[in-house]
């Protein structure tokens, strides 16, 4: 305990892409707007403006340049983010988990349970030299042993006997019958629903062994526990002593390799016999053919302990001399949505990789099943990798799929060596031994159900179900959630530029200032409040999950977005400008109707332009107009509240306004909405009609 935490307090805590981002956003705005604010502020008073009212504007225009609201959406995007993962089974700890996800660019699960149901099954045993079959689903104890395709009675003596007594006597788990233990006979009545309270695999064994008909609870009472060497990932075996001070057994299942490793005997034909070389290697083709059929293979051993030894005696004599009994094949079958999430994920540029205890030839043959890339060098042992330095981790680590017969403690190092190439890692983990990769990793995922409360608060996001198909429902989602935050900056910001370049311009072609110190504070008001925030939370791209994965170090314009706003911005700024000036020609100078246009006109376009921002990649006309409907309800409202500005006669006089005609009403929209009804036409006919020529020529 004192080792794992030490290893994750040694872990620093990096801030998140997003934060790093929006961070170097927000010094870049600040100094941006400042600098534009002061030359408005400067150009104005060279031109003979009262000095007062340009610190006024200037003061105005710096608090709607700076997009305050910035940070609330932020805010609220992922919250709303953080709701959806919980309708899908996910639960974000950290608010930046989410969009850490969006730009995951390796996913490492572990198999069992998230990759896989997390319900073993035995299918088969190895035992004296013939392969048996085992029929029955699920953890009901139930099913006949099959031999050369013929069903035979479960035996009573016998070294396969054995073996089922070493099944159920070598296990801590319970079955359960509708959420309750029942013991012994009563299990073998018909019930509704079994379910396994334990390891997986010790259920699978003793699932096996009732359907024998062997308990561990009667078993016990002639042969009850004296010792357990409890299961460990380094070990890779688990042993129980049992019997009494003056005949005691030990019974030892684990990884096939390192139990042949212990034995010196094997039971064959009815008799014991030294386990030579040549036994070796059949029994390590056996347990190859087995893994090749993706069943988790454990071999199953045993010894007599001479009598009156103490517990440490025990301890020490009960691995030593073993006799073995016999090999055990159990099927864990794939989650089926956890096959096409892998695809998903290799179709999004997102490297899944596997991490197993199993052996390499179990792994190879599930993750073939899977769908996982499987190129020359994609498989690593525990064994070879402890051999790696880290620098040839890390030089190998690109070509590695799948990571066999490895510890928890190796998960830190793989973690590490993704990050060193430049990688975001998310890494899942359910034991206490899995928290410091966790912690060290981009994301970490604890399991809900099978989880330690260690692990869990290491992470950064809890999958309720343990199922991969969740992350990378959270990797769509983070996705999503970064496309939004792209989406409001690209409104914000153009409107920004808008609002700057108006004022800008007509001080500096010598016009009148087009917006009083309050309408642009109310521009601010209308346009960065309801719409931007509706836009934080807009619908995904269909095509999001077909896309690479963002670079770590991408830049928040990048993909053209600094072009985009700069160019809409310009268009904002020149139309308003445009208004203006014709208002204020044709009106022979009425300051406050061409104030009042150009008020609107700025609004406006600005309504008109937060749908354009729905996407970056399509059409607004194929994403949806109503797609959003707090979008469609936020430009409602705003609009009403321009109308207020506008009509209402106590609002007239705070904002020096006039009531504009149906003239008027039509230079405006055909400014603010030109784009838009172009974008229309093209959508709508002229696209159509292009494919109908292209159609004909062909």
């Amino acid at each position: 305990m004192g080792k794992i935490a030490g290893l994750m307090e040694a872990v620093d805590q990096e801030e998140t892409p997003l934060q790093k981002r929006l961070d170097q956003l927000g010094k870049w705005l600040v100094f941006s707007c400042l600098l534009i604010c002061a030359l408005v502020v400067t150009t104005g008073i060279l031109r003979g403006e009262p000095v007062y009212q340009m610190f006024l504007a200037g003061v105005s225009l710096a608090v709607a340049a700076i997009p305050e609201g910035l940070p609330a959406i932020v805010t609220v995007a992922l919250a709303v983010g953080v709701q959806k993962m919980v309708k899908r089974q996910s639960i974000i700890r950290k608010l930046p988990a989410v969009e850490t996800l969006g730009c995951a660019t390796v996913i490492c699960s572990d198999k069992t349970g998230t990759l896989t149901r997390n319900e073993m099954t035995v299918r088969q045993i190895y035992c004296e030299g013939s392969l048996f079959q085992v029929a029955g689903e699920g953890y009901e104890p139930k099913g006949e042993l099959i031999r050369d395709g013929k069903k035979i009675p479960w035996p009573k003596e016998g070294a396969l006997s054995s073996l089922l007594q070493a099944s159920a006597l070598c296990n801590n788990a319970f079955l359960k019958r509708n959420g309750q233990d029942i013991g012994g006979l009563f299990r073998s009545r018909k019930a509704v629903s079994w379910e396994i309270n334990g390891d997986p695999t010790d259920g699978a064994l003793l699932v096996l062994a009732g359907k024998a008909n062997y308990w561990r609870e009667v078993l016990e009472r002639t042969q009850p526990r004296l010792l357990e060497i409890p299961f460990e990932s380094q070990r890779k075996l688990m042993t129980v002593v049992v019997g009494s001070k003056s005949c005691c057994y030990a019974f030892v299942k684990g990884a096939p390799d390192v139990l042949f490793q212990l034995c010196t005997r094997v039971e064959m034909k009815g008799r014991t016999i030294p386990l030579s070389e040549d036994w070796k290697k059949v029994l390590e083709q056996e347990n190859e053919k087995m893994g090749a059929q993706a069943l988790r293979v454990l071999g199953v051993a045993f010894r007599q302990l001479p009598p009156g030894l103490s517990q440490s005696e025990l301890q020490e004599q009960a691995e030593k001399d073993l006799t073995f009994l016999g090999l055990v094949g159990m099927i864990d079958p794939p989650r089926p949505e956890a096959i096409k999430a892998i695809r998903v994920c290799r179709e999004g540029g997102i490297k899944p990789v596997m991490i197993t205890g199993d052996h390499q030839i179990t792994a190879r043959a599930i993750a073939r099943e899977m769908g996982f890339p499987l190129p020359q060098n994609s498989i690593l042992t525990g064994t070879e990798l402890d051999f790696l330095t880290d620098n040839q981790l890390a030089a190998r680590v690109e070509q590695v799929s799948v990571y066999a017969r490895v510890s928890p403690q190796h998960k830190l190092r793989i973690v590490k060596a993704l990050k060193e190439k430049g990688h975001v890692v998310a890494m899942t983990g359910d034991g206490v031994n899995d928290a410091p990769a966790l912690k060290e990793a981009d994301i970490g995922v604890a399991m809900g159900g099978t989880g330690t409360e260690v692990t869990k608060e290491a992470s950064d996001m809890v999958l309720a179900d343990d199922n991969f198909a969740t992350i990378i429902a959270a990797v769509e989602e983070g996705r999503a959630i970064y496309d939004n935050i792209r989406k409001f900056i690209r409104y914000l910001l153009s409107c920004n530029v808008g609002e700057v370049l108006t004022m800008f311009l007509a001080s500096l072609v010598g016009l009148p200032l087009p917006l009083l110190p309050m309408q642009i504070l109310w521009v601010n008001l209308v346009t960065d409040g309801l719409p931007a925030m509706a836009l934080g939370v807009d619908n995904p791209d269909p095509d999001l999950m077909e896309r690479r994965p963002r670079a770590p170090g991408e830049s928040i314009f990048a993909h053209g977005l600094s072009k985009r706003i700069i160019n809409r911005g310009m268009q904002i700024g020149l139309g308003t400008i445009l208004v203006f000036s014709l208002a204020y020609y044709f009106s022979d100078g009425d300051l406050v109707l061409s104030r009042t246009m150009a008020f609107t006109t700025l609004v406006f376009s600005q309504l008109f332009h937060v749908f354009e921002c729905k996407s970056e990649r399509h059409s607004l006309f194929k994403v949806g107009v109503f797609s959003n409907p707090y979008l469609v309800v936020a430009v409602v409202i705003s609009t009403l509240m321009q109308l207020a500005a506008i009509y209402l006669p106590p609002l007239q006089s705070l904002f020096k306004t006039v009531s504009l005609s149906g003239f008027h009403w039509g230079i405006i929209l055909a400014v603010a909405g030109g784009r838009t009804l172009v974008s229309a036409i093209d959508y709508y006919i002229m696209s159509p009609l292009n494919r109908r020529i292209l159609y004909l020529r062909h």
